[in-house]
């Protein structure tokens, strides 16, 4: 008995979340909700970049070349000391028009950030996921000392200057506020995923004896002073990751009785 089709099967298409256009023409789409991609169709001889290992699809036209662009040997040099890829991949599209996309591999949103001549933000460290060839990429260290020692992730981030598009990918749900000048937000460090340059950055412990023993927030804080705009996230992956880590085989958090079986002989 052989199978013979009866037609052509067809499955929903993906929710669009946003479209638009980068600096150089190239047109994008954002698809899905949770578990995000950007898909971008470039002109011939466009250009984007992105970490190696980002891509997700790409048609048969689009030429990668993996350079170490970004900041020269100083950039090249920063990105082996922070534990980022030490090599960018770009992709061009050749003999007319191609797709490429990079997908998130995270929950969260895939954020288009579009940058201004010379217009600068700072985000939390492997947010990028791609962006047009016309925008910078560096490393960026705190220089504050409480920073350093206490930030965490907060330490070592990600600048990216325009003019262009940057596609970053924050963690969970996102919520923007705007500070005032010298107004403050107290943020567990985690949580902070981006902000303009104008904010100012730092770490202060916790107060109080009580908090410290059984407050369950850690010993330090991240402080943000305005003037300028911060963006939050709702789900840091280290918090996920630690937060599944109880429940695998093994771990002192985990009772393991789900994962004993007696099949008996």
């Amino acid at each position: 008995m052989t199978y013979e089709p009866t037609g052509r099967l067809d499955l929903p298409d993906p929710t669009v979340t946003s479209r638009g256009r980068g600096q150089t023409g190239m047109e994008y789409q954002i698809i899905g909700t949770t578990l995000q991609a950007v898909v971008l169709e470039l002109d011939p001889g466009e250009t984007v970049y992105s970490e190696s290992g980002g891509m997700a699809w790409m048609s048969g036209n689009i030429v990668m070349n993996t350079t170490g662009r970004g900041g020269g040997i100083g950039g090249f040099l920063k990105r082996a000391v922070s534990g980022e890829s030490l090599f960018l991949v770009e992709y061009t599209s050749q003999g007319g028009k191609g797709i490429v996309s990079f997908a998130s591999d995270f929950p969260g949103k895939i954020v288009p950030v579009h940058l201004a001549p010379g217009q600068e933000i700072i985000a939390q460290k492997q947010s990028l996921l791609c962006a047009e060839k016309t925008v910078q990429f560096n490393i960026h260290f705190n220089r504050k000392l409480g920073a350093g020692f206490f930030g965490g992730e907060g330490f070592i981030m990600q600048r990216f200057t325009g003019p262009g598009i940057v596609f970053v990918c924050l963690d969970g749900e996102v919520m923007e506020y705007t500070l005032e000048a010298n107004q403050l937000l107290k943020v567990d460090t985690g949580h902070v995923a981006m902000f303009e340059p104008s904010v100012s950055f730092d770490i202060e412990m916790m107060r109080g004896f009580k908090n410290i023993l059984f407050g369950g927030e850690g010993l330090f804080l991240a402080t943000l002073r305005g003037p300028g705009r911060v963006w939050l996230q709702t789900m840091p992956m280290m918090k996920l990751a630690q937060g599944i880590a109880q429940y695998m085989p093994g771990s002192s958090g985990s009772s393991g009785g789900g994962f004993n079986f007696n099949l008996g002989d």
